[in-house]
């Protein structure tokens, strides 16, 4: 009898490991890379805008995790790191209002264009 719990468990334990593993290959990875060409004050309000934007992106439905990275050489290098549920989630994301104003607020002072990327995770 306890054989037979032993295995139980085993299959278990292997059932919800296949079955995180099919959740995490059904999100959507992206990757945006955001360079500023601002003076010093105008770098820090870039920045600010940046961590509102992350702030709100945080809450969108869907978000599983958005961060934002800054370059350690290069104060105006930042990466965003998004992960969503699946790629209608970004796509509500991209088209939500916020992140309609955060790309207004933000062109005046972009050194080049987005580098936006998506990803899918490989297993």
């Amino acid at each position: 009898m306890r054989r037979i719990l032993v295995a139980f468990v085993f299959v278990l334990i292997a059932l919800a490991v296949q079955n995180a593993r099919a959740q995490s290959g059904k999100n959507l990875y992206v990757i945006t890379h955001v360079d500023i060409a601002a003076p010093a004050g105008k770098l820090d309000e870039a920045i600010n805008l940046l961590r509102e934007f992350v702030a709100d992106s945080q809450k969108d439905p869907g978000v599983v995790r958005f961060e934002l990275l800054q370059q350690n050489n290069r104060r105006n290098h930042f990466t965003i790191v998004e992960v969503w549920q699946s790629e209608s989630a970004f796509e509500a994301h991209s088209s939500a209002e916020h992140t309609k104003r955060f790309r207004e607020k933000i062109q005046p002072v972009l050194g080049s264009p987005f580098d936006e990327r998506l990803h899918s995770l490989l297993q």
